[in-house]
């Protein structure tokens, strides 16, 4: 009987409001580190009535963004799995709709540490567990020993394989970079090129300025 190959695709979860480079680079860690055959930039929804949230990014910008900051990368890919008109999904309702439509493919799911540390709160840990391998990236300078030994009593908890990601510390978020654009600071460097001039471009975040300049300030 002939072995059948399995495929091996990572998820890069989160709202992405907006996409930044610390998002890039944990995905193309976590493609080199694993062998993945493709990472998916998989947008959560959010519920009908916070579809316009002030100050925030719509659903289609949100997707716009990350179309713009993937493209190029061959082995990059948006899913819209989590885009839909009931809103928020739950993660292991997601796993398990993927591994039922692709049998022949592993899972592995890429989150930082402080939603490791939170990991047990979540719906149905076990299940996510048994749909995806967790693989977990440094975040806030989180000693490595003491990241070991929660991916260690999680595993034991919920009979899941956790993976830790050998990467750069990077202390960015999306919610750092609100707050740069709200203080007129730069994101170059940052954030991709293309997705501040789209940020500048839709006045998203209320950042609209009479003249944008290709170091994103004004």
């Amino acid at each position: 009987m002939e072995n059948i190959i399995r495929k091996k695709i990572g998820i890069m979860g989160g709202t992405f409001d907006p996409i930044h480079v610390g998002h890039l680079i944990l995905g193309e860690r976590a493609y080199e580190q694993l062998s993945l055959d493709k990472v998916l930039f998989m947008p959560s929804g959010n519920p009908p009535h916070k579809r316009n949230r002030t100050g925030r990014a719509s659903d289609e910008q949100r997707i716009a963004m990350v179309k713009k900051a993937i493209r190029g990368n061959p082995h990059f890919e948006l899913s819209l799995a989590e885009m839909h008109e009931e809103g928020y999904s739950y993660t292991y309702r997601t796993l398990e709709a993927l591994k039922e439509e692709n049998p022949d493919t592993d899972y592995y799911f890429i989150i930082g540490a402080d939603s490791l540390y939170s990991f047990a709160t979540w719906k149905e840990p076990a299940r996510i567990c048994r749909a995806c391998t967790l693989v977990v990236a440094t975040r806030n300078h989180t000693p490595v020993k003491e990241l070991d030994q929660e991916m260690n009593f999680l595993s034991g908890q919920y009979g899941g394989k956790f993976l830790r990601l050998d990467t750069m510390n990077i202390d960015i978020s999306s919610e750092l970079i609100r707050q740069w654009l709200k203080e007129h600071k730069s994101l170059r460097y940052y954030v991709p090129d293309d997705v501040i001039h789209y940020i500048y471009e839709n006045n998203i975040y209320h950042s609209a300025r009479e003249e944008f300049r290709t170091d994103g300030t004004v």
